[in-house]
């Protein structure tokens, strides 16, 4: 447990502990220190990370913290192309400071989000009510064109109602006249000149007519048609109410789908407009820019301590025992000597 941050630091760093623990003082602290400045810059992303991840990607408590471990591993790799690397390279040493630039603005974007949070609240107000009297015409006359056919819906059924309605009460009932037609057989008597008496039957057709009231047909009409009429009437009165809530709905409706752009757009104008928002900015841009070139500069202003040494003496004896092999196998007759 002595070296417990010793182990630590190797590996985060990905030194080689065996190695380092067989060198000097100088070498344990320069291990030491990479750490810390790992750590801060670790320490930063990994908020910066959980704020994203939670804010705007919505992940939750759980997704924001695999974003910010998601993220603090792409710094630890990052981190150790500079530290781990045997040779000064003069591109990767560029390299590192335009991966700093553009990783200290994004953090300087992120966190300033947060310590104007206030005041780009105030801003998306601004923006929100410029957004909804943008779209709240077109709203307002597809509703009012719906009202209005709606209306004029009603206004036919209940022209048709009254028709019905005076039909019926002119006429509550309506004469049916029915006719029947039967035959009944009649007797006819005759006498001849004998004066004999003849009797004939002949076949004569009876007509009836009958005369009755049924109620008017048209009562049976009003029932539907006064169905009708309320559900037009209820599908209008919900969209005059959809009128006078349609501002709170679009408030609601675009609030929720402000993002990080908009909140961006709102802070590049609040800079834009303050002194002082774009100091804090310009502070917290050039402090991450720092922080990122930690490692870079602590690396390149240290001399090479006995770690580094022995990492590059135990490379030369192997390339030399690489030679070695080779030329023996090319002349196994000859003796070579390390």
């Amino acid at each position: 447990m002595k070296n417990w941050w010793v182990k630590f630091g190797c590996f985060l760093t990905g030194y080689n502990y065996d190695i380092l623990i067989c060198s000097s003082e100088v070498a344990v602290k320069a291990l030491k220190r990479y750490t810390s400045a790992m750590l801060i810059v670790c320490l930063l992303w990994s908020f910066i990370g959980y704020v994203f991840t939670e804010r705007y990607m919505k992940a939750g408590v759980i997704g924001a913290i695999v974003g910010a471990a998601t993220l603090c591993f792409i710094i630890v790799q990052i981190e150790r192309q500079i530290i781990l690397a045997t040779h000064s390279n003069k591109l990767m040493h560029r390299f590192r400071v335009c991966i700093a630039l553009a990783m200290a603005l994004i953090g300087s974007i992120i966190v300033d989000q947060i310590i104007f949070q206030k005041d780009i609240e105030l801003g998306k107000i601004e923006s929100l009510n410029a957004k909804i009297n943008k779209v709240l015409p077109d709203r307002t006359k597809d509703i009012k064109s719906q009202i209005v056919q709606l209306d004029q819906a009603v206004i036919n059924k209940e022209g048709e109602r009254q028709i019905l309605m005076a039909d019926i009460t002119s006429h509550p009932t309506i004469k049916s006249v029915s006719s029947q037609s039967r035959s009944q057989p009649v007797i006819t008597s005759t006498q001849d000149s004998s004066k004999n008496t003849k009797q004939s039957v002949n076949v004569v057709n009876i007509n009836s007519v009958a005369v009755s009231y049924i109620p008017n047909p048209n009562i049976g009409l009003l029932n539907p048609l006064n169905e009708q009429l309320n559900l037009l009437r209820k599908e209008k009165s919900i969209k005059e109410a959809s009128l006078i809530k349609l501002r709170s709905e679009l408030e609601k409706e675009i609030s929720e789908k402000t993002g990080f752009l908009d909140e961006l757009i709102v802070m590049v104008n609040l800079i834009k407009g303050s002194v002082v928002a774009l100091l804090v900015w310009l502070l917290w841009l050039s402090f991450l820019i720092g922080i990122e070139l930690f490692v870079l500069v602590s690396k390149r202003g240290n001399e090479e301590n006995d770690y580094d040494l022995t990492i590059k003496h135990h490379m030369e004896l192997q390339k030399r025992k690489l030679r070695l092999m080779a030329a023996q196998i090319a002349a196994p007759d000859s003796d070579f000597k390390i």
